[in-house]
């Protein structure tokens, strides 16, 4: 399973680009359902949770803080 951790409004790098070209997608929403917008030409859509686990690469960008005690 990937354990890569990623939050609210972080750009993430997919597996496979865009059609547009680019690699860099913003999280927009989270929930069951994952909405991501492309960076270069603002598309956005809706992915399963499991799905965009599966396809993502890593956080290139991480906007969420992590507090530990």
């Amino acid at each position: 399973m990937n354990s890569i951790v990623f939050g609210l409004h972080d750009i993430v790098e997919m597996k496979k680009p865009h059609p547009c070209g680019t690699n860099r997608w913003e999280v927009i929403r989270l929930g069951a359902d994952i909405k991501i917008k492309c960076c270069h030409c603002e598309r956005s859509l809706f992915i399963p949770r499991p799905e965009f686990k599966k396809k993502l690469k890593k956080v290139l960008e991480s906007k969420t803080t992590i507090i530990k005690d």
